[in-house]
């Protein structure tokens, strides 16, 4: 049988009625920016994160942006971010009038480590962006010591992970959130947050999606219009609740993957010491990744490459990013492979992508 690489569909299907439901509310109510949903929104989503608060935004690029803001970097700073990512996470740096330095990753991991990052800070260094990648739980708060600056904590990717008992998204000075429809907590549109335990912190990222004013009459600082419509958060507040099991299940597949002995075939992501990842993606590495995911998508298999290009090869981040070494991020994006992942992936599609990445694995190199 076909298994897809996604299938955001089926774990909604059981909460369809209620999603209907606060989506008529929102309509009824005439609230459609920053109302009762959004701050319900942002004190469940605090509690649940085990942060003081949360400050709901437009997306998550908006979310990095306006925390690196509110966390004061700007012109003339340096922001070390690593290279294998989504681009996102370092062009939201440019807009703040500081300049992205790359750093390695950990290929196991796919996440940056305190010696990767410290081998790119300069005396310039503001902050670092450390980022929960694929749904693991990066080391924030040891290169946070070690690197002697405040880190801002990606997780986008990582909405139900866990590290040394504490949630992703409750590391670093603060920590920012996507919600785009395929994310692990995904709303029906763009939609993203910013946490944290600092409260001046943030109160400058609600001036700063507010067009930089606390009371629409006076504006105090130059920020912009990136606003959590009150539709998104309703339908996550829907969602919010199933989250520690849908990354639960995430994690019993990633078990059963092993179990099947996938990695008798292909390099298994590894989590970082102490972390329960979410997997919003189980990606494995192959010596053959682009013969592999040709041949598992001919057998009708969901499979896919990611950040191929990094991002300080990227065509924009030419000026920052030529002439950089980044030995482990050039092989992790030769070599990585994402396979099928849901909460929604039963025994009998974990066996077919094993079976298939079994009969493949040889015949692509």
């Amino acid at each position: 049988m076909p298994v897809p690489l996604f299938d955001t569909a089926s774990p909604l299907e059981p909460l369809r009625d209620r999603l209907h439901a606060a989506a008529r509310g929102v309509l009824d109510s005439g609230r459609f920016v920053l109302g009762p949903e959004v701050a319900a929104f942002e004190r469940e989503l605090a509690d649940h994160l085990g942060v003081a608060q949360v400050v709901g935004v437009a997306n998550g690029t908006d979310a990095i942006s306006i925390a690196l803001q509110a966390m004061g970097v700007g012109p003339g700073d340096d922001v070390v971010v690593p290279s294998f990512t989504f681009y996102a996470s370092a062009e939201a740096i440019p807009v703040t009038g500081a300049r992205p330095v790359f750093c390695d990753v950990d290929p196991e991991t796919a996440c940056v480590t305190p010696q990767t990052v410290r081998a790119a800070l300069t005396p310039q260094t503001k902050a670092v962006i450390t980022v929960d990648l694929f749904g693991n739980v990066a080391p924030s708060e040891e290169i946070a010591q070690d690197a002697g600056v405040p880190v801002l904590e990606d997780a986008a990717q990582a909405a139900g992970a866990r590290r040394n008992g504490r949630r992703a998204g409750g590391f670093g000075a603060a920590a920012t959130f996507s919600f785009f429809p395929s994310k692990n907590l995904g709303a029906f549109g763009d939609a993203g947050a910013v946490a944290t335990d600092d409260g001046d912190l943030a109160e400058r990222v609600r001036m700063l999606r507010f067009h930089g004013s606390r009371d629409k009459e006076t504006f105090e600082l130059v920020g912009r219009n990136s606003r959590l419509d009150e539709l998104q958060a309703a339908l996550l507040r829907v969602q919010l609740p199933e989250l520690e099991g849908w990354a639960e299940s995430r994690r019993g597949v990633a078990r059963a993957y092993a179990d099947a002995g996938l990695g008798e075939l292909v390099g298994l992501p590894q989590p970082v010491d102490g972390a329960k990842p979410a997997w919003h993606l189980f990606v494995v590495r192959h010596d053959d990744a682009e013969g592999l995911e040709r041949a598992l998508n001919d057998a009708g298999i969901g499979a896919r490459r990611y950040y191929t290009v990094p991002v300080h090869r990227q065509p924009a981040m030419a000026s920052v990013g030529s002439g950089i070494e980044l030995p482990r991020t050039d092989q992790l994006a030769r070599t990585n492979l994402a396979l099928p992942m849901s909460p929604a992936l039963s025994a009998e599609q974990i066996d077919e992508v094993v079976a298939a990445v079994r009969a493949c694995a040889s015949g692509s190199t």
